[in-house]
């Protein structure tokens, strides 16, 4: 098979156990009960992208779009933020912002006015175009992920979140 065949490079991709031998044989200090917590998060993260990516294309949207509906649903009713804040909280310079609410706009997803109360700035808004295509969102993905997590029970569910969480604050302090 050819990389062009596989353009994931998932079928050529060791099992968990293989890819630990592999790394016990290479580098024997590893911990193979770490290395296999990591190895399969990575993995699990490289598929939810894929899967997520999926989702959204067929609602007709990218993920750089899906990120800015996100980030105007998590601030609330009215779903407003101006594109200096909105760049900020996705890690974008002001350029690309502006490229990225240009699109959105002209695909009917959100708004850009000047602040009627301060000229200077500008708001960018969720549509409702852009609102139900989030709601879209969602409803396929906790489909999705009830299927995914089918497998455990409530007690697990909470269990592993909490596992997650303690983690990933090791990583981002912040994170909660």
């Amino acid at each position: 098979m050819t990389s062009g065949d596989d353009p994931q490079g998932l079928a050529a991709e060791l099992d968990l156990d293989e890819q630990l031998a592999v790394y016990q044989r290479e580098y024997p200090e590893v911990d193979p009960r770490i290395e296999k917590v990591v190895s399969a998060l990575s993995r699990l993260n490289r598929r939810l992208d894929v899967a997520y990516g999926r989702q959204i294309a067929a609602l007709g949207i990218s993920n750089a779009e899906w990120e800015v509906l996100r980030a105007l649903v998590m601030v609330g009713r009215p779903y407003q933020l101006g594109p200096g804040e909105l760049a900020k909280r996705l890690g974008l310079t002001p350029a690309a912002m502006t490229h990225r609410i240009d699109r959105m706009v002209t695909e009917g997803l959100v708004t850009r006015e000047r602040d009627e109360s301060n000229r200077v700035r500008v708001i960018v808004e969720l549509t409702a175009d852009g609102r139900g295509r989030w709601l879209d969102a969602m409803r396929m993905a906790s489909g999705f992920e009830a299927d995914l997590l089918q497998d455990l029970d409530s007690e697990q569910l909470g269990t592993l979140g909490e596992m997650l969480s303690c983690v990933l604050r090791r990583v981002d302090p912040d994170a909660s």
